[in-house]
């Protein structure tokens, strides 16, 4: 006879709050310090990108409204900014259209700042910068989440020439 207690363990499913809670957790390699919501995922669940509360837990302000999380194309991106691509990028993309992102990305998310907040806010536009470009990921994230970025859509031509542009189907690793 099966021990009740331990059927009862076998047959409970996880979570899915749970889950993603602690797929998140891996994926950053910390506990996240604000609230946030998976807004780009793998066909298997797992979280690519976040969208970032503007304010942290503690009130102070957070820049970066769309976070990449996945760990491959972290490291893919990473590798297109040691060889230079922000600079190459900056230089390829149309200096209007870069500017239109960064004004659309804070203006996003400066709309969910508590209407009566009036402590430090995070400023700038894709990952807190207000000219040029920063931080390849953090395009990436806002062109993956839907945000008309530029400099997203070169990073991601980019990875397409390498065979390493997001792709929903493949697996995590």
């Amino acid at each position: 006879m099966t021990d009740p207690a331990r059927r009862e363990a076998e047959t409970t499913e996880v979570d899915p709050a749970t889950l993603d809670r602690d797929r998140v957790r891996e994926l950053l390699g910390r506990e996240p310090q604000g609230r946030y919501e998976i807004v780009v995922r793998r066909a298997d669940g797992w979280p690519v990108v976040l969208r970032n509360a503007p304010l942290l837990c503690s009130g102070r302000p957070m820049p970066t409204r769309f976070w990449l999380i996945d760990r491959e194309l972290n490291r893919d991106i990473g590798r297109l900014e040691s060889e230079g691509g922000v600079d190459r990028a900056e230089g390829e993309v149309d200096a209007g259209e870069l500017a239109a992102a960064h004004a659309a990305y804070g203006a996003e998310r400066d709309a969910e700042l508590p209407a009566d907040h009036d402590g430090p806010a995070p400023s700038g536009g894709v990952g807190g910068t207000r000219l040029g470009v920063k931080c390849l990921h953090a395009h990436y994230a806002n062109f993956l989440a839907g945000g008309t970025d530029p400099v997203g859509r070169w990073v991601d031509e980019r990875l397409r020439e390498r065979g390493r542009a997001f792709d929903p189907a493949r697996p995590a690793r």
